[in-house]
């Protein structure tokens, strides 16, 4: 029997969708524009890098060569290898959204199957009979914030007020979900997670897809940080997916990283949480030490996405990608014959582009393992042809949706 392996890097988009003008993101690239930029020069920061983009295992694996079909365009650093390591292609997404849970629900083979809910970008963002349930239900003095903000702004604007005042600062974006902050000290961890305990209840009949419970640190503006300790309260994804079905089976499952929260932690088995992807790519290797024969393990890294994506630092980005290609390099090594690597992104987050938000992009596919033929897998029409690949490798019932390659 054979493992399967799913790696997610969030937001590594490799070229913007058809529709991409539809969600405002005509022209972005996440990959394209961060080589550009490294090319250029503009990547450069002392300290940290330098130079043209370098991620020689991607490349080696045929990265290059799924964005340049995804794109018309080879980008810098990037080549076209003779002989490449893996299956390379790209895929496209049908759901309706440019966010995490509609990225991985259908990367998983069961695609979005209802319209999310928004909240409009006004002040106030969130209806009032909301909010009114939200202090009463949750017992508070009010709440700060009820618009649309950068999570890191909100913090430096409202985090001294919420100290002071005992309210959390409630916020949203462009995505479907409400978000709290809250400091872990004066406010409390366990008190944040039971507040959007509260509110994901409250939501539910809205469709907002997340309710992320936001907790900081520190004592004042410019000394706030955000913790590890983000706990996002999804929607449950649609039934028959790739988790469903390896549980089903009876196998093993291993989740590393928000894979558990970002499938409402059903099916997801062991769920193993880290502090990075330094930390999380440790964590996967050791996990995958452990994993039997028929096993799956899905491991979502969202440094770049949390980290420099929204933050829109392109010389962070740069380094992110470099130093995740080395890392996974590592897993590669770790895999077993029979083994089958899938590596992927959820959605893009073009650090050059403009607002702070996710950009509507294809992804790339790179499946690879000690015994995979490398060739070409072209556009895959919705990328839940990821998850009806990786259950045919298993040997599991057909996901929901996706044609296998």
């Amino acid at each position: 029997m054979t493992r399967a392996i799913l790696l997610v890097l969030d937001s590594f988009g490799c070229g913007g969708a058809a529709d991409a003008a539809d969600f405002g993101d005509a022209g972005a690239d996440t990959l394209g524009h961060v080589a550009e930029a490294c090319a250029a020069g503009r990547a450069d920061r002392a300290g940290l890098r330098a130079g043209p983009l370098r991620l020689p295992f991607l490349d080696a694996l045929g990265l290059g060569l799924a964005a340049e079909a995804s794109t018309g365009k080879l980008p810098p650093g990037l080549s076209r290898p003779a002989s490449p390591r893996a299956a390379w292609g790209y895929g496209v997404e049908v759901s309706k959204g440019k966010d995490t849970p509609s990225g991985h629900w259908e990367i998983a083979g069961a695609p979005l199957d209802f319209p999310w809910g928004y909240f409009p970008d006004t002040r106030p963002a969130f209806p009032p009979e909301l909010t009114r349930a939200i202090v009463e239900a949750g017992g508070l003095p009010g709440v700060l914030g009820d618009k649309h903000a950068s999570g890191i702004d909100i913090l430096e604007e409202l985090g001294a007020e919420h100290m002071a005042s005992g309210k959390p600062i409630v916020y949203t974006s462009v995505d479907s979900v409400l978000q709290i902050a809250a400091h872990e000290e004066t406010f409390g961890l366990r008190r944040l997670y039971d507040l959007c305990r509260i509110v994901r209840r409250l939501v539910d009949p809205l469709n907002i897809g997340r309710v992320i419970a936001r907790p900081f640190v520190g004592p004042g503006p410019g000394a706030f940080k955000r913790t590890p300790r983000r706990k996002d309260f999804a929607m449950p994804p649609p039934a028959g997916n790739l988790l469903d079905r390896a549980a089903e089976a009876g196998r093993a499952i291993v989740s590393i990283g928000k894979i558990g929260d970002i499938f409402a932690h059903r099916n997801t088995g062991r769920e193993i949480k880290g502090a990075g992807h330094a930390d999380l790519v440790e964590k996967t290797l050791a996990a995958m030490d452990e994993l039997p024969d028929g096993g799956l393990l899905l491991a979502n890294y969202l440094d770049l996405d949390t980290d420099y994506g929204h933050r829109r630092d392109v010389p962070g980005a740069a380094f992110c990608i470099e130093d995740f290609d080395a890392r996974l390099a590592r897993i590669a090594a770790a895999l077993r014959p029979g083994d089958l690597a899938a590596f992927t992104a959820d959605h893009g987050n073009d650090p050059t582009w403009r607002g702070a938000d996710h950009t509507r992009e294809h992804a790339p596919i790179l499946a690879f393992g000690p015994d995979v033929a490398p060739r070409a897998l072209g556009r895959r029409e919705t990328f839940a042809d990821i998850g009806a690949s990786l259950a045919k490798h298993l040997g599991l019932p057909a996901t929901t949706s996706g044609r296998p390659w």
